[in-house]
C-alpha cells in the first residue's frame, strides 16, 4: 500500500502575494507605529531581571489566601509587595521591590517575610536582583538584540544584496517591534527569558526568509524575462508547502510547551508562540515585498530590454 505524502496545502499554489502585500504593509505599519506608542506611553512590566528586587515562589499546604498573605507581608514595611498564584492554587509568586541598603538588606527583607509567613510553606524558590545587577542586565540585553539584528544585516548582504538585506532587517525589525507591542498590551513580564525568546524569535524569522530569498535568486536565474513581482509569487508559492509544514509542526511543540511544561517556562513558548506566527508573516509579507519597492525599476527595465532584444531578432 503506498503512503501520500503529508501536505497542508496542495504544491501548485498560484497565491498573488503581491496583491495582498500592499494590504499587508498598511496594516503592519499600523500596528508598528501602536507598539511604538504603547512603549512609550505604557511601557514594558518589566521583571526583577531589569528592575532589581526580590522574587519569591513559594507553596502552602492548603490553597493560599492572597489577601492574607499580602496583609502580612504589608506590615513589615517592605514597600509594595505583588502577590500572585503561580499555577496552582498552593503557589504564590511573592515580588518586592529593591531594598535601600544593597544586597544584605535584600537578603535581610527574605528573613523577614519567611518569619512572618511561618511555618507549613515551602520555599521553592528565591531570586534576589541588585540595581546594579538589573540595570546591566538591561543593557546588555538592548546590546544582544541590537547586535543580532545588525549581524543579520551583515549576512545578508554577504550572500544575496542590499536589497534583500534591507528586506530582511525591516522584517525582523516588524517581528520585535510587534512582540514588544504585545507585551505592553497584556502586561506580560519582560525578562531575561523575554530576551532569550526574541532572539529565538530573530532566528526563527531569519531562517524563513533566507528559503524564500534562495527560491526568488534561483528563480531570477532562470526567468530573466519575468517580471520581479510576478517572480516573487512564483518563489513564495514553492516553498510554501515547506514553510508552512515547518510553521506547523514547531508551533505543535511550543503549544505542547505551553500546555504542560509549567509556570517557569510559560512566558518564554508564549512569546515563542507568537513569533512563530509573526515570523512567518513577516517572510512573505514584509521581506519579499521590498524587494520590488527597492528593485522594481531595475528589474523591470532588465525584462523590458530583454524582451525588446527578442523581438528585435529576425
Amino acid at each position: 500500500m503506498a503512503y501520500k505524502p503529508l501536505r497542508l496545502i496542495p504544491d501548485d499554489t498560484k497565491i498573488a502575494f503581491m496583491r495582498l502585500s500592499r494590504f499587508g504593509f498598511f496594516v503592519s505599519g499600523l500596528l508598528c507605529a501602536a507598539s511604538i506608542l504603547l512603549f512609550i506611553f505604557v511601557g514594558l512590566n518589566v521583571g526583577v531581571d531589569f528592575k532589581g528586587g526580590t522574587v519569591i515562589t513559594i507553596r502552602t499546604e492548603q490553597p493560599a489566601n492572597i489577601d492574607e498573605l499580602r496583609g502580612k507581608i504589608g506590615e513589615l514595611g517592605l514597600g509594595a509587595a505583588e502577590l500572585q498564584e503561580f499555577g496552582s492554587p498552593n503557589d504564590v509568586q511573592i515580588r518586592i521591590g529593591t531594598q535601600e541598603g544593597g544586597d544584605a538588606a535584600q537578603q535581610a527583607a527574605v528573613e523577614k517575610i519567611k518569619a512572618a509567613l511561618g511555618s507549613g510553606i515551602e520555599y521553592r524558590s528565591v531570586e534576589v536582583v541588585g540595581p546594579k545587577v538589573s540595570g546591566e542586565l538591561a543593557q546588555q540585553g538592548i546590546i544582544a538584540v541590537v547586535l543580532s539584528i545588525f549581524c543579520v544585516l551583515i549576512y545578508i548582504w554577504f550572500r544575496f544584496e542590499w536589497q534583500f538585506s534591507f528586506g530582511a532587517v525591516l522584517s525582523l525589525l516588524h517581528d520585535v517591534l510587534l512582540t514588544i507591542g504585545l507585551f505592553c498590551v497584556l502586561g506580560l513580564e519582560f525578562n531575561l527569558s523575554s530576551i532569550a525568546a526574541i532572539l529565538t524569535i530573530v532566528g526563527y524569522s531569519l531562517n524563513d526568509t533566507v528559503v524564500v530569498f534562495d527560491r526568488i535568486r534561483e528563480f531570477m536565474r532562470k526567468y530573466k524575462t519575468m517580471f520581479l513581482a510576478d517572480l516573487i509569487d512564483f518563489s513564495i508559492n514553492s516553498v510554501l508547502p515547506r514553510t508552512l509544514l515547518t510553521s506547523v509542526t514547531t508551533l505543535l511543540a511550543l503549544l505542547a510547551l505551553y500546555i504542560f511544561g509549567g509556570e517557569v517556562i510559560k512566558g518564554f513558548t508564549f512569546t515563542m508562540i507568537w513569533g512563530v506566527l509573526v515570523g512567518t508573516y513577516s517572510s512573505i509579507f514584509i521581506a519579499s515585498p521590498v524587494l520590488i519597492l527597492l528593485g522594481s525599476v531595475r528589474e523591470n527595465q532588465a525584462v523590458a530590454e530583454a524582451k525588446a532584444a527578442a523581438a528585435a531578432r529576425p
